[in-house]
C-alpha cells in the first residue's frame, strides 16, 4: 500500500519495504473496527508490537509531544520506563476512556497476574477529534470494538478512512490511516522501519506533496479552516535501537510532517510513539542484569532519514486512500484523488 506508481510522486529515496506499511517490521500486525452510519463516522485501529503475549515480553520504547494539544494516556509511563507492553490504541478523543477500558479487559484476560501477584498495566491510547465528520457526542465507540480490532489484526491492513481514521480530516479534506515503510541496510543485513499515521490536522492551503505545493493549486478561495485536530504517528522497526535512540527517531517524525505542509498549529496534538521489537524486556526476567543491544550512534542518521520519509508518505497515503465523505450536518471532506 502506501502511495503506488499511478500516484506519479515518488517520496523519498530509500528503498520501500514489501508491503510498504508498517506491517512489513516483521511480527508488527495492525486491525480494524470501522463505524460508518449516518453521522457515525468513527472507529479504533489497534497496532500489535508483536504476536506473542506483550505484557509479558515488552518492547523498547520512546515518544516524542511535539505539540501537546491531546488526550492521551499511557504516554507518561513509556517516557519513564522506556517500553511498551500492551496494544496501542487509536480512537477518538472523547472514546479514550472506553478504549481504555476495553484494552484493560483484554490485558485482564491475557495475564492473570495483572493486579494479582504482580502490578497492573500501562494501557496505551491515542486519539484525534473527529467531530468534524462524526457525531462525536454519540460516544458510539464501544469496548468490545478495541476487542475486536485487536482480534482483526493482520500484516495487512486498509489504508484511508477506516478504524479510527473513519471521521479524520487531513489538510480540510479527508484524513484517516496512512501507512509506508522503508529498508536501511546496517553490517550487510537489511532491517525495516515502518510508520503508521491518523491524520486529523492541517490547512489546505498549506499542503505539499513531495515538495509540490499542490494545496495552493486546489485551494480554491474558500474559507481558510485553522490548523487544528492533531496527529498520531507510530514508528516500528527490527533495528536494535535503545530507548535513548528511539526517543531521537520519534522527534524525526517532525520532518516528515513539516514535509507535507504542517507548522504544528495552536490546537493540533501532534505525537509520535517509536519502538524496536529487537529488544524485547521479559516481565519476569531470570537475571539482574539483561543484555541489550543497540545501534552505533554514527549509523543512525540512515534511520533517521527512514523515520522522516515513511511519516511524510504515510500522511500523503493517508488521504490518498480516504474516500470523499459526507459526515454529520452534511458536512463533506474529498478525497485527494478527487481534487489531483
Amino acid at each position: 500500500m502506501g502511495l503506488d506508481k499511478d500516484f506519479g510522486i515518488a517520496i523519498g529515496s530509500l528503498r520501500k519495504g514489501k508491503r510498504n506499511l508498517i506491517t512489513d517490521v516483521k511480527g508488527v500486525k495492525v486491525g480494524h473496527v470501522t463505524l460508518n452510519d449516518g453521522n457515525i463516522k468513527t472507529g479504533v485501529t489497534a497496532v500489535l508490537p508483536h504476536e506473542g503475549n506483550i505484557f509479558k515480553e515488552k518492547v523498547m520504547a520512546s515518544s516524542c509531544v511535539i505539540n501537546g494539544f491531546g488526550k492521551s494516556m499511557g504516554i507518561l509511563q513509556i517516557e519513564e520506563l522506556g517500553t511498551i507492553e500492551t496494544p496501542i490504541i487509536m480512537t477518538n478523543t472523547l472514546s479514550v476512556g472506553t478504549a481504555a477500558t476495553g484494552l484493560v479487559k483484554y490485558m485482564l484476560e491475557q495475564n492473570e497476574d495483572i493486579g494479582s501477584t504482580t502490578g497492573t498495566v500501562n494501557c496505551v491510547v491515542t486519539e484525534c477529534n473527529d467531530g468534524r465528520l462524526n457525531d462525536i457526542r454519540g460516544l458510539h465507540v464501544k469496548e468490545e470494538h478495541v476487542l475486536e480490532a485487536i482480534k482483526n489484526a493482520s500484516e495487512d491492513f486498509e489504508e484511508g478512512a477506516v478504524g479510527s481514521g473513519t471521521g479524520m480530516v487531513c489538510y480540510s479534506i479527508k484524513g484517516g490511516i496512512g501507512s509506508s515503510s522503508r529498508i536501511v541496510e546496517l553490517d550487510n543485513k537489511e532491517y525495516t522501519l515502518g510508520a503508521i499515521v491518523m491524520s486529523n490536522f492541517g490547512s489546505l492551503k498549506d499542503l505539499i506533496i513531495g515538495g509540490d505545493k499542490a494545496g495552493e493549486r486546489i485551494y480554491n478561495n474558500q474559507q481558510q479552516e485553522k490548523d487544528k485536530g492533531s496527529i498520531i504517528m507510530i514508528i516500528a522497526t527490527d533495528i536494535p535501537l535503545s530507548e535513548r535512540q528511539l526517543k531521537r527517531v520519534s522527534k524525526r517524525a517532525v520532518i516528515g510532517l513539516g514535509r507535507t505542509g504542517s507548522y504544528l498549529g495552536n490546537g493540533s496534538g501532534d505525537i509520535c510513539i517509536s519502538f524496536t521489537t529487537a529488544n524485547i524486556l521479559k516481565h519476569y526476567s531470570d537475571t539482574n542484569i539483561v543484555s541489550m543491544k543497540m545501534l552505533d550512534d554514527e549509523a543512525i542518521d540512515q534511520v533517521f532519514r527512514a523515520a522522516a520519509e515513511a511519516v511524510e508518505e504515510s500522511i500523503i497515503s493517508s488521504m490518498y486512500h480516504a474516500e470523499t465523505t459526507v459526515g454529520i450536518n452534511g458536512n463533506t471532506r474529498e478525497s485527494l484523488r478527487d481534487l489531483l
